[in-house]
């Protein structure tokens, strides 16, 4: 292996908002991870400081081709540099986009459980959350896809966040899948906006489909918001891409970004975003066989020492999700007496809404030995919980 996934890096007290606990608290919660970024990345941001002189900046022409060659590469999907849109985050834009392509108490509909930060973009800004909940059965999710067709129908319903692939559950969409959601979007004249943040995060030799790479007929209603920043280990740099194949809907959601300023990077986005599209891939694919390893090892514990617990997680994220209803229905009260009895910070599945309260999220995205400490936290905490419940 040519990279450091080993060492453990003291983030206590440096300004982290994931490790900003106790000492002697194991935050594995939050979704960013705990191994240095990619040396390219790191060697791309050196060199712009040592330029020393650091004016206003845009995304050009390298940096939209920087991504597109890592579409290509990576996923095979074609992204023609004239349809994106630089953006200073995912969230800021989903955000921004929320606000220009529908009204005040229209329905934004989402699949729930779904990554929490979705309902603050759409309930802050004066929108409803209408969710086509996922069905769980036998320990897998699928789309219930009349429910879908239904929801999308409504007259109010001008908008779908799409989570692609999803945070928490882990699903890879198949190809027909996001093909029949876009159809339907299309047919209900609904944008669908698909949040890809986890797209380069998939395991087991499986490919995620980018909703910008759906068929030419489809795709007029389509937004694809992808970033480095879950895949590099680079959140605070604040970058994302906006992919946008219709001319018409891309000014409409460029006006958008301008108008609320999130069109303007910071000195460092644009040099380590285009190190990391051009010269990350070796770096993610040793990335994701140690995050394969810390689920294999995962697994294996929590299969063996916490027999009334279902891992449900899919090949997508390095997030493991973990049905808990066996031992509680109340995920916020389990994962508050963890975090008390052994001080193992995980997520509790009520925040992403849907059928979460009976699940735990749980970051495995750290050093083996600190996923050794955290499983093994996991195990005594849940193993005093059923003792005294």
């Amino acid at each position: 292996m040519d990279y450091d996934f080993t060492t453990v890096i003291n983030r206590r007290h440096t300004d982290s908002v994931k490790w900003n606990v106790k000492d002697s608290e194991l935050p594995m919660s939050i979704a960013d991870m705990d191994f240095k970024t990619a040396p390219e990345i790191v060697l791309a941001m050196r060199e712009k400081l040592e330029l020393g002189a650091f004016g206003y900046e845009e995304a050009g022409a390298d940096y939209f081709n920087a991504v597109s060659h890592w579409y290509q590469l990576e996923h095979g999907a074609d992204a023609d540099p004239d349809w994106m849109i630089f953006a200073t985050g995912v969230v800021p834009a989903i955000s921004s986009i929320v606000r220009r392509v529908s009204h005040i108490g229209d329905n934004v509909l989402v699949q729930e459980p779904v990554y929490n930060i979705f309902y603050n973009s759409i309930e802050n800004n004066g929108r409803h959350v209408l969710s086509s909940d996922l069905i769980y059965s036998n320990g897998k999710y699928e789309i219930n896809w009349q429910d879908l067709e239904e929801k999308l129908a409504n007259s109010l319903t001008t908008l779908m966040i799409f989570c692609n692939p999803h945070n928490p559950t882990g699903i890879v969409w198949k190809k027909n899948e996001v093909k029949r959601i876009a159809s339907l979007c299309q047919e209900n004249h609904v944008i669908l906006l698909s949040d890809e943040i986890h797209g380069d995060l998939v395991r087991n030799n499986v490919k995620y489909t980018p909703a910008f790479s759906i068929a030419k007929p489809l795709r007029s209603n389509v937004i694809s918001l992808v970033s480095p920043s879950k895949t590099f280990n680079v959140a605070a740099l604040h970058a994302a891409t906006v992919i946008i194949p219709d001319n018409n809907l891309r000014d409409i959601v460029n006006r958008g970004l301008n108008s609320d300023e999130l069109a303007e990077p910071n000195l460092l986005a644009i040099p380590a975003t285009i190190a990391a599209y051009t010269e990350g891939f070796n770096w993610l694919h040793e990335l994701l066989a140690v995050i394969d390893n810390n689920f294999a090892y995962a697994e294996k514990k929590i299969t063996k020492q916490l027999k009334d617990i279902k891992i449900v997680s899919g090949p997508a994220t390095y997030l493991m999700w973990l049905d808990v209803s066996e031992i509680s229905q109340n995920s916020q009260e389990l994962a508050d007496y963890i975090r008390k009895e052994t001080g193992l910070i995980v997520s509790p599945g009520i925040i992403y809404r849907g059928n979460g309260n009976k699940f735990l999220r749980l970051n495995l995205a750290s050093p083996i030995s600190m996923v050794e400490d955290g499983i093994s936290r996991l195990i005594t905490g849940i193993k005093k919980y059923s003792k005294n419940s």
